[in-house]
């Protein structure tokens, strides 16, 4: 059963046994607070367990695009549908947040975000990439990057 995520009382809850629980909850906030915003949608998210097929769609773009495996567990899911874009995002025990950008009326803006929590080390499969700094009431410094998806991937 998906479950809110409140930006205005960060709560840790579903991401406990992160070593940098704390900021990856702010980092959530922070997600949840843009969708507000942006598009007056409630930002939910689901137990990992709980959304295998949305992870494998993932795991297979990072694959195919990239040749990337995250090393980390995947703690939580959250599927946003909002005017023509699909958004997934994926929360880490690490502290890593990976978002896909599936506009699926515009092919060219496909693409996947990467951000990293305050307090993590960048991951190995990521070590290759460019990060820039973002400051965050909620978050603190979030470390984001991305790239474009090239493939078709239709979920």
């Amino acid at each position: 059963m998906p479950t809110a995520v409140d930006f205005k009382n960060v709560s840790t809850t579903g991401l406990e046994s992160s070593p940098v629980a704390e900021a990856l909850a702010g980092l959530r906030a922070n997600e949840a607070r843009y969708f507000h915003n942006k598009y007056k949608h409630v930002f939910e998210v689901v137990p990992a367990a709980e959304a295998a097929s949305v992870l494998a769609w993932v795991n297979r773009i990072l694959d195919e695009e990239r040749h990337i495996t995250i090393s980390s567990e995947p703690l939580e899911v959250s599927v946003n549908d909002v005017e023509t874009i699909h958004w997934v995002h994926v929360f880490y025990r690490s502290g890593l947040a990976l978002n896909v950008l599936w506009d699926t009326a515009n092919p060219k803006k496909h693409a996947v975000g990467i951000k990293l929590s305050e307090g993590m080390d960048v991951p190995e499969e990521f070590s290759s990439f460019k990060f820039a700094h973002q400051r965050s009431k909620l978050a603190g410094t979030i470390r984001g990057s991305y790239f474009v998806i090239k493939g078709d991937y239709p979920f």
